[in-house]
């Protein structure tokens, strides 16, 4: 029984992962023909951020206790008020009127994936203890483009948790330098002595 609703949760992530994957492709597919890509990826990134200031706005995304009625007014209402429109304002209220708010996170980065492959780079996801300088960011760009043989874009955020070190994520590779990550081995292999 228990292996049953584990397998329910994957195959519940994978829809929603082909989902995000259709709608953000037929997205970026729009935009080109549009020739519309950058003011899209800009549009997709303006609503990104009001979404992270706004929990507010994440819980209408993400609740399924509103309805689709509710989410295309609310959604439309916020996106006018941002002077977001054209097509990403049409596809956020698709997205709403189809039952599929909760997934637009994921289709908005599949968005930013499409578009930054046709621009022939990758994003890496970088997490550190404190905010990097220009000067790391540009030294951390330098070493991943010679590991990865592409321009790379650093998408940087900070978790003091960390304590020190990095959380590097390209794709599906992950490097884990940080320091929390070491003191946690560390203590898991002094349990393992004493």
């Amino acid at each position: 029984m228990r292996q049953q609703s584990t397998d329910t949760v994957t195959d519940n992530h994978s829809l929603v992962s082909g989902v995000a994957k259709r709608y953000a492709s037929a997205l970026f597919d729009l935009a080109e023909e549009q020739k519309a890509v950058k003011a899209t990826e800009a549009d997709i990134a303006a609503v990104e951020k009001l979404l992270g200031e706004s929990e507010d706005l994440m819980r209408l995304v993400e609740s399924p206790s509103f309805s689709a009625e509710e989410q295309i007014g609310a959604m439309g209402a916020v996106l006018e008020k941002a002077g977001i429109g054209g097509l990403t304002a049409n596809f956020v209220k698709l997205v709403a009127s189809n039952g599929r708010l909760f997934t637009l996170p994921d289709m908005f980065r599949g968005f930013h994936e499409l578009a930054a492959a046709s621009r022939g780079e990758v994003t890496a996801s970088v997490v550190s203890a404190a905010e990097l300088s220009d000067a790391n960011v540009d030294a951390l760009k330098a070493v991943l483009k010679k590991a990865v043989g592409k321009n790379v874009k650093i998408n940087a955020t900070v978790d003091p948790s960390l304590i020190g070190g990095l959380i590097v994520k390209v794709g599906s590779r992950m490097i884990d330098t940080s320091l929390r990550t070491r003191l946690n081995s560390l203590k898991i292999a002094m349990k393992e002595v004493g």
